[in-house]
């Protein structure tokens, strides 16, 4: 027997009726329910008519950047037809607060304001913030992070005036295809899509913003756009049930305050084929009555195909209405839409009374949100207060959370025993150096290349053949569109391509698209590391790039199924904190408008006082990198601005950072004694008088040094020209030693160097008195020690493992001369402008390879090895120095002597002597570090695990140039620091 529609959808109700006692009765109310009978909802009731009353349920679109016409159309709606709201699309936020201002003063009765908001004010203004897509979001495992990004939308809509967030996305995508929902939704499991949902709403609601759960029942499963048309869904209502409308069942017990239907075709719930919009068994007989829902029904948007389509604009109103729905959005008709429902109150199809009941549901949430206070909203600073340093914080977090390592075989992420590794780095889909690969660069020397999408097979070779020199590839796969769709515009060449490299051993790929792409590309799976991030933005590359190198961990979890490749829930934990972590000031417990500001002030100020011409700031705490700055120009008289990658001469912070570092490992391993001396290395010291002397002693500058000598005034004869067996203007094998590009020093003059030092007198007391003679001699003894040439044992021991690869003596056999930042134009000795060679003329004249000056490098690479110390040793998963031993070197050795020096380092004072200090007031007794001559400062402190790198030139273009000891600048950039702690 064949059953009519109408009969199936009376047996519906009745199996409605009957679960509904199975239901669970224990749900939370929305808060807003307790203001239906209050006072100020009473009064509003009592002013309005019953036209106006049906005029509450209506919201209309609302654009900020269309003009005066759309503002003068929106001011018609409100002052004649007295519409109850507006949701607001595209625009500006400051323009959006000024019309909704304005909206507010012509309505009679304050408007409810609403947006789409599902991953942020990004998702409809510009200039703001956008979240991670839901999708991303449904890696997370740590739910009160998403709370808290809740709590963070809340705080930025009402910023802009408005009241509601059509959000959360809580439908199950269960379909790959899926043209609408799809990254839009937490995922395909039903039960991490109702936590996600429920930790979000709280985060809004529990700020004061209203939320609707969407799209009711359930819009996953589905490849069809409800914007274009209208979807059907033919599942049983069993499934349904249990799976579909599983996530609101939960948000609506945990007291969500708005649930918005989807239009949809579901036969199992309606067999008369109307959208679930109009549908009154769907919206009354199931959300209401079946699901005990008492919140605010809100229609998807009704000028949508999947409504309109066959329906007459205000007559389709009318329906929503008649099924059930509270609040029309985006009613494309007005005036029809309140005719055709006074009509029907008319036609006792729907009562005045069930009108004037949405009515006060709608008038209580108005006044939960605080409208029947309303005050206009200031626009002033509105960006500022927008996009705040927290919100752009939490922001990074839920993208690091979100990162998905679906493969890591052999623990090959994080990377590690990089002086192994020779890398490469492919961004296929890009056209020139990304974000991602700019990231990469930070944690060593990778060489970078670019596939665009649509490549030549000539192309992909050409790359293909450079590959060959490198053993690992770090493959980067972009995505071009705003959105991540489910959609692979690679050409089949360089689909293949990436196929090839998936099965190599030395492939680490980081998938920036829609998970679901991933089934599109052959063997990928079988990439020996795979991350997966989601969606492509400057911060998903960023934080790729730090996952990689182990700057942060991972721990996300696949939200959705890739096919036969991987499980929804798959995902693999990474450790990381090995390396720097590049983040914000806030995330280390630091204010970031103290700090950006004042070092900014601070850093301007010594550059319009001619203190210096640029330099490089580098601040990290707890690992984290908050501030890398580069400031200025390379001379004053160019345009040539200082980069982040340009390198400085470090003067003497060279003694920390190269025979000191080799010393302490030889320490270490037994082969050098703080107590032996010189000679003991060095024979020909035997019958000096420096024989006998301590290390303990020369490295804390109370070995009664004199504190230097000028080697290079030996080379003159009385008439100021060069004594004949000093320098050449050509080099040969007698005189191979380059101080410049026509100076060539003899070969033994190094010998005399030496032999200056062993003569030189020493100083009646033995107190503290700086000196760098004996650093002219460490690289000799290290040599002496391990039998290896010394730059080669310093770099295979620390710069190359710690991938700090600018770190480094003579940078102009690695580096052009426009990287290396000029110091002093030198009208003594070299006679001429110093670029490229180091600035010491005692350094210059060892080949440009000492323990007193010499090295060279960016602040990032010189950081890392700063850091190193601060980790007592360890950075990047190695130890190169034992904890012990950089304790011992690192403390003040004879402050009973008035010496507040450590071994090698320089302390603080021992009382603090305010301006004439070498350190910040707040600086701990336990920190440590250098200075240089050039104007370089290098500090690390312990208590506060704070690192802090000041890098200039301040001797260009003469040393005379004291200014930036005057003005104090480094010092005072380093209080700065402490005071912007704020934890």
């Amino acid at each position: 027997m064949k059953i009519k529609p109408a009969v199936v959808v009376i047996l519906a109700a009745v199996f409605f009726n009957l679960q509904l006692n199975a239901q669970d009765t224990t749900l939370v109310q929305p808060e807003f329910l307790q203001y239906q009978n209050s006072k100020w909802v009473d009064s509003v009731m009592e002013a309005l008519t019953p036209k106006e009353r049906i005029a509450q349920l209506i919201m209309v679109a609302a654009y900020s950047n269309r003009g005066e016409k759309h503002k003068k159309e929106i001011l018609e709606l409100i002052k004649e037809q007295k519409i109850g709201g507006l949701i607001f699309f595209q625009g500006d936020p400051k323009s959006q607060v000024e019309l909704m201002n304005d909206y507010q003063q012509a309505a009679e009765v304050p408007l409810l304001g609403a947006i789409d908001a599902e991953w942020g004010l990004g998702m409809r203004l510009d200039n703001t913030l956008s979240f991670p897509y839901q999708m991303a979001l449904g890696a997370i495992r740590d739910d009160s992070l998403i709370y808290k990004m809740g709590q963070e939308v809340a705080r930025q809509v009402k910023r802009t005036g408005l009241h509601m967030n059509f959000a959360p996305v809580v439908d199950v995508n269960n379909n790959p295809n899926n043209p609408v929902i799809n990254y839009r939704s937490f995922g395909e499991d039903k039960n991490n899509v109702a936590e996600k949902g429920i930790a979000y709403m709280k985060g809004m609601q529990e700020a004061g913003i209203l939320t609707t759960a969407k799209h009711f029942p359930g819009h996953g499963d589905t490849d069809t756009d409800s914007h274009l048309a209208l979807p059907q869904i033919n599942h049983p209502f069993e499934r349904l049930d249990s799976l579909e409308m599983y996530p609101f069942k939960k948000l609506i017990e945990a007291g969500i305050g708005g649930v918005m239907v989807a239009h949809l075709n579901i036969p199992a719930l309606d067999s008369t084929g109307v959208p679930s919009t109009l549908s009154k068994a769907i919206i009354t007989g199931i959300l209401k009555e079946r699901l005990g829902f008492k919140g605010l029904i809100v229609t998807d948007a009704m000028n949508m195909k999947g409504v309109t389509k066959g329906n007459e604009a205000g007559v389709v109103d009318k329906m929503a209405v008649l099924a059930g729905n509270d609040l029309l959005e985006f009613t494309e008709d007005v005036p029809k839409a309140i005719a055709e429902v006074r009509k029907a109150i008319s036609q006792g199809v729907i009562s005045q009374a069930e009108i004037d009941k949405r009515c006060r549901k709608i008038l209580a949430v108005k006044q939960w949100v605080g409208l029947n206070n309303y005050k206009p909203v200031p626009a002033r600073n509105i960006l500022k207060q927008l996009n705040t340093p927290e919100a752009i914080t939490l922001q990074r977090k839920l993208v690091e959370a979100s990162l998905t390592v679906l493969k890591n075989e052999s623990s090959l992420l994080p990377l590690k025993k990089l002086d192994t590794l020779k890398i490469a780095s492919v961004s296929i889909g890009a056209e020139k150096r990304t974000k991602f690969q700019k990231s990469l660069g930070l944690y060593t020397d990778v060489k970078h290349f670019q596939l665009k999408a649509d490549a030549k097979a000539s192309e992909i070779n050409e790359i293909k053949e450079a590959l060959k020199k490198y053993n690992l590839t770090i493959l980067g796969i972009h995505d071009d569109s705003k959105y991540p769709r489910n959609t692979m515009k690679f050409s089949e060449a360089v689909q293949d391509f990436i196929s090839e490299l998936s099965v190599e051993n030395n492939t680490v790929i980081s998938f920036f698209k829609n998970p679901y792409a991933l089934n599109k590309i052959k063997n990928i799976e079988q990439a020996p590391a795979l991350i997966e991030t989601y969606q492509d933005s400057e911060i998903t590359e960023d934080l790729a790039a730090q996952l990689i190198f182990g700057g942060i961990d991972a721990n996300g979890r696949l939200s959705v199924s890739v096919g036969k490749k991987f499980k929804a829930g798959e995902g693999l934990d990474v450790k990381g904190g090995i390396r720097f972590k590049y983040s914000t000031p806030e995330d280390a417990g630091m204010d970031s408008k103290i700090l950006y500001g004042q070092v900014d002030s601070l850093m301007n100020q010594a550059i319009n006082a001619k203190a210096i011409p640029g330099g490089q700031i580098f601040v990290a705490r707890d690992g984290k990198v908050v501030l890398y700055k580069a400031y200025g120009l390379h001379r004053y008289s160019d345009t040539v601005k200082v980069e982040r990658t340009d390198l400085y001469d470090l003067a003497s912070v060279t003694k920390i950072s190269s025979a000191l570092p080799a010393l302490m490992k030889l320490y270490d391993e037994g082969k050098f004694s703080l107590e032996a001396g010189i000679d003991d290395y060095l024979p020909d010291f035997k019958n000096s008088n420096k024989a006998d002397i301590p290390f303990r002693q020369i490295l804390t500058h109370q070995a009664r040094f004199k504190p230097w000598i000028p080697y290079w005034k030996n080379t003159l004869r009385k008439n100021g020209s060069y004594k004949w067996n000093t320098f050449k203007k050509d080099s040969s094998a007698r005189f191979p030693v380059k101080v410049a590009d026509d100076m060539w020093l003899h070969r033994n003059y190094k010998k005399k160097i030496f032999k200056a030092i062993k003569k030189s007198p020493l100083e009646e007391e033995a107190k503290y008195k700086y000196s760098g003679l004996a650093f002219y001699l460490l690289p000799s003894i290290v040599e002496e020690i391990t039998g290896k040439d010394f730059r080669k044992y310093i770099y295979e021991n620390f710069y190359d493992k710690l991938g700090a690869t600018t770190l480094t003596y003579r940078p102009s056999e690695k580096f052009p001369d426009e990287r290396i930042v000029p110091t002093e134009s030198d009208f003594l000795f070299r006679h001429r402008p110093i670029q490229g060679n180091v600035h010491d003329e005692g350094a210059i004249m060892m080949g440009g390879i000492s323990a007193n000056a010499g090295l060279f490098a960016n602040a990032n690479d010189l950081a890392k090895l700063m850091q190193m110390y601060l980790n007592r040793g360890v950075y990047g998963g190695e130890r190169f120095i034992e904890a012990s031993t950089l304790n011992e070197f690192s403390r003040t050795q004879f402050p009973e002597n008035g010496n507040h020096r450590a071994i090698g380092f320089d302390k603080p004072y021992l009382e603090y002597k305010g301006e004439d200090s070498n350190t910040a007031k707040d600086v701990s007794k336990d920190s440590f570090g250098h200075t240089g001559f050039t104007g370089i400062y290098a500090w690390v402190d312990p208590q506060e695990n704070l690192l802090y790198l000041f890098l200039s030139n301040r001797v260009l273009p003469t040393r005379e140039n004291t200014r930036l000891y005057k003005l104090n600048t480094r010092t005072k950039i380093q209080q700065v620091l402490y005071d912007a702690i704020v934890e």
